[in-house]
């Protein structure tokens, strides 16, 4: 019907016809050889190790969000942007080509790619993202000719109106997108002047109904003062005129937050500058703790990587209502630190309230967990499994649909208004010196198995002396007594030479250094 051919190639005939159909047999275009997977070579239908892909300018767009990232894919050099060129303007072609006989309309195709395909944005958003111009331009420079319905889309395929956003139709004349219910548009809410205050890494927009969200949209959303001061604001403002509560969230598909920016901590501990870095982690503990003893509720829309800062204020939220694609976890290990925003205090705390239904149970239990979810740095890979961690409680939602995630957390925030009561700070168990002398004993078992370095075998120290609460007698505490212990380790931490190795080397690089 479309006039083309849709015909396998002979070789994946071959394939299906010897029985190798994937992961289900064995074999397919990938095999497992032990540990390795080989790569077929539909030549001489052999299997050879994967020749492994490195290119700093494709390093570098990853990191980029994705809208830049597409613009910039199409003028990258030699062959992979070759290749990125001819992919994404034969695949416009084709959409623009055969939409019209195949779809209602063009957010019925965008949404098919999204929602059963996972991509991020669909064909027209696209299309939408890099310019239309640069769509002709390139459709041209590659011999292609320019479909009908690319010659009446004008500037776009979509646009916002009034607050309202309209698409093309086939005719090219624009129509009102429909609502979805328990959708919230953030686009949509800030065109019509929803934004209570404008910030460059966090702004605050009216969700309705009483609910005010603070948006996160920094370089994949990192924490740093900046988002704070607008947090402030935003507790302070839902408090005095009477909101009903506050989301936390953001539209990046990739990240709620990937923790918090290490920059100025890298650049105040080269300086030796140990009273602002105090004020600093003093600071990052406060806006955390400001959360849960906020007079109204407070929910986290996570999704995504939800790392180091980022998983310390979903912690310290009322609730999380979480995408099923979560990466949650408490990372710092790996740059030579411990999680000192409350995380450390919010685990060993979750974990000791976990055990105590059970009489007989050991209490030495919540501080191991503790220790080996931060000293491994284990993130989840999915919601699920973060609840199975326990980064997630019981009452915290999952929502598998992203595109409701913050209608979802709207609507918890509203279900918790009425009559909400902040919870009172919370008094534990610590085990001192006997938890201390079990978690010193697992650091010499990792570093006799070459499993630790000496420099982890330093940060697990100060990790232990945390969980412990010092070397003292077993006795309750209060959880401002662990941040205290959080704040002092990761100021000790910040003073040696190793870990400002260690965060120079992830801020250059995106990957963690073992010294």
């Amino acid at each position: 019907a479309t006039g083309n051919d849709y015909r396998l190639p002979v070789w994946v005939e071959d394939l299906v016809a010897r029985g190798s159909l994937g992961e289900k047999t064995g074999v397919g275009f990938y095999r497992r050889e032990g540990r390795d997977i080989l790569t077929l070579d539909p030549a001489t239908m052999e299997y050879h190790p994967r020749a492994e892909t490195r290119s700093p300018e494709l390093g570098a767009l990853s990191r980029r969000p994705l809208q830049e990232r597409l613009r910039q894919s199409l003028d990258l050099p030699g062959p992979h942007g070759e290749f990125l060129r001819t992919l994404f303007l034969t695949t416009a072609h084709e959409t623009l080509t055969l939409a019209p006989d195949l779809a209602w309309d063009i957010p019925s195709i965008d949404r098919a790619l999204e929602w059963g395909f996972g991509w991020e944005l669909g064909p027209f958003r696209q299309m939408d993202a890099v310019g239309l111009a640069v769509v002709r331009a390139g459709l041209g420079d590659a011999g292609l000719d320019e479909p009908d319905l690319l010659r009446s889309a004008g500037d776009g395929f979509y646009a916002s109106e009034g607050g309202r956003e309209t698409y093309r139709g086939f005719d090219g004349a624009p129509a009102p997108l429909p609502e979805r219910q328990g959708v919230v548009s953030l686009t949509r809410l800030k065109g019509a002047g929803a934004v209570l205050r404008d910030g460059d890494d966090a702004s605050l927009v009216d969700l309705g109904d009483g609910v005010v969200m603070l948006e996160l949209h920094s370089k994949l959303n990192t924490l740093g003062e900046g988002t704070f001061a607008v947090l402030r604001d935003g507790l302070d403002l839902i408090e005095r005129q009477g909101y009903a509560g506050l989301v936390i969230g953001s539209d990046d598909a990739r990240a709620f937050s990937a923790g918090a920016n290490l920059v100025p901590v890298a650049h105040l501990a080269q300086q030796g500058d140990w009273a602002a870095l105090e004020n600093l982690v003093a600071g990052f503990q406060q806006a955390t703790m400001s959360l849960r003893r906020a007079p109204f509720p407070v929910v986290s829309a996570a999704f995504g990587l939800t790392l180091g800062g980022g998983a310390e204020i979903a912690m310290h939220s009322d609730r999380v209502q979480a995408a099923g694609e979560l990466a949650m976890g408490l990372v710092e290990f790996g740059v030579g630190l411990i999680p000192a925003g409350g995380g450390t205090k919010e685990l060993l705390a979750r974990f000791t309230e976990d055990l105590s239904p059970y009489l007989e149970a050991d209490p030495f239990e919540a501080a191991r967990r503790a220790f080996t979810l931060i000293t491994l740095a284990q993130t989840s890979s999915s919601a699920l499994e973060a609840r199975s961690m326990g980064f997630l409680r019981p009452q915290d939602g999952i929502t598998m649909n992203r595109d409701r995630l913050i209608g979802d957390a709207k609507a918890v925030v509203l279900a918790l208004a009425p009559g909400y009561v902040a919870p009172v700070d919370r008094r534990f168990q610590a085990l001192g010196r006997d938890a201390l002398g079990n978690l010193r004993y697992a650091i010499y078992a990792f570093r006799e198995a070459g499993q630790a370095s000496a420099h982890d075998a330093v940060i697990g120290e100060k990790l232990a002396w945390v969980l412990s609460a010092g070397d003292g007698p077993p006795r309750e505490v209060g959880e401002q007594d662990i941040l205290d212990f959080e704040r002092e380790a990761f100021l000790s931490l910040l003073g040696t030479e190793k870990t400002q190795q260690r965060i120079a080397h992830t801020l250059q690089t995106g990957k963690p250094l073992r010294n």
